[in-house]
């Protein structure tokens, strides 16, 4: 799955997308409470990676949090910038996030890894620790399940990851784990949260 590939899928399906997530209203309450502790509790600069429309960059921003969003897809940075036009958003991607060496206070990766290979998932996880300075945070939602398989995603195929499989990658990446979460609402995946402070 490459991110050519991901990218024109939603770009294809970027409309409908928006409409159905580009609001932070449109998520789950628990959702908003559990970044917005995390956020909150860092000092310094954090990038929302795979922002999408923008709706969890404006949460945070709206809370006194300077946060930017990154999205490889411009359909979602062009709706951003126009939906929240005094946040920071650019197109960019996980695997090179342009910014220096331990700049950040923080990454949050809100279901922006759901369609990487399992193989290459440390790719973005090297990247972040990268960016994230001793002592900051990486706060990622993602899909969860008793196995490590690929399904059927709307846009494109996408993976159920086990917690503790990618707790072990997101340790390996040069983070500890500090908080693990998992829920299933009716109609809906199972969800996956992972906490993670840098060492």
């Amino acid at each position: 799955m490459t991110l050519d590939v991901v990218r024109t899928a939603y770009a294809a399906r970027s409309a409908e997308y928006i409409a159905l997530f580009g609001r932070v209203d449109q998520v789950a309450e628990i959702d908003r409470d559990f970044i917005l502790a995390w956020a909150l509790g860092l000092q310094g600069p954090v990038l929302d990676v795979g922002c999408g429309p923008g709706q969890w960059t404006h949460l945070l921003g709206a809370a006194g949090v300077d946060a930017e969003g990154v999205d490889p897809v411009p359909e979602f940075i062009d709706s951003a910038r126009a939906s929240y036009p005094s946040d920071r958003y650019r197109v960019g991607r996980a695997e090179d996030l342009g910014v220096d060496d331990a700049a950040l206070a923080g990454v949050l990766a809100w279901y922006s890894l759901i369609h990487t290979e399992p193989e290459l998932i440390d790719v973005p996880l090297a990247e972040f620790a990268r960016c994230v300075r001793s002592g900051g945070g990486l706060a990622l939602g993602f899909c969860t399940g008793a196995r490590l398989e690929p399904f059927d995603h709307a846009v494109t195929t996408a993976y159920f990851w086990p917690i503790d499989r990618l707790a072990a990658r997101v340790e390996a990446a040069g983070f500890t784990v500090s908080r693990t979460a998992a829920r299933t609402e009716p109609g809906t995946r199972p969800h996956g949260a992972l906490l993670a402070i840098r060492r």
